[in-house]
């Protein structure tokens, strides 16, 4: 599966998540859908972004436009830093689903104060294939 490039998506945070508010943030069911973006405003960023990355398959359809520290982890939601033309395809077994399923299990090991936001956050960034297994979750 291929990962982002750090140096275009370095990854972006959104202010108003913290570890001290994520019983008002991410914690509460729902919330993401209260700071996600329109597709209005991601799917634009996307074509630049395939182009950016000199992908050979240039159609939108088989790219996610997913945020690099997702917004379960309080990820900055509009940042172009943040977000990246994920591949949906399978590769190496990975696929998109998996890196939402990743995403979800964090979030709750989160919340659950198993892990830090920080630890979270920075797990992921660095390769959501094997956050889980950093996090000590997986």
């Amino acid at each position: 599966m291929p990962l982002p490039d750090p140096s275009c998506q370095p990854g972006a945070y959104n202010p108003d998540v913290t570890q001290a508010t994520i019983n008002s943030t991410i914690c509460v069911s729902g919330w993401t859908s209260t700071v996600r973006p329109p597709t209005s405003y991601t799917n634009p960023l996307k074509i630049q972004q395939i182009t950016a990355y000199g992908y050979s398959d240039t159609s939108t359809a088989d790219y996610e436009e997913d945020h690099l520290i997702p917004l379960e982890l309080g990820g900055a939601p509009r940042d172009p830093a943040n977000l990246w033309p994920e591949p949906r395809y399978s590769t190496g077994g990975k696929t998109a689903g998996n890196k939402d399923t990743v995403e979800n299990k964090l979030k709750t090991a989160v919340c659950n104060g198993q892990v830090s936001l920080d630890d979270a956050r920075h797990a992921i960034a660095t390769n959501w294939t094997t956050a889980l297994a950093a996090t000590g979750i997986g």
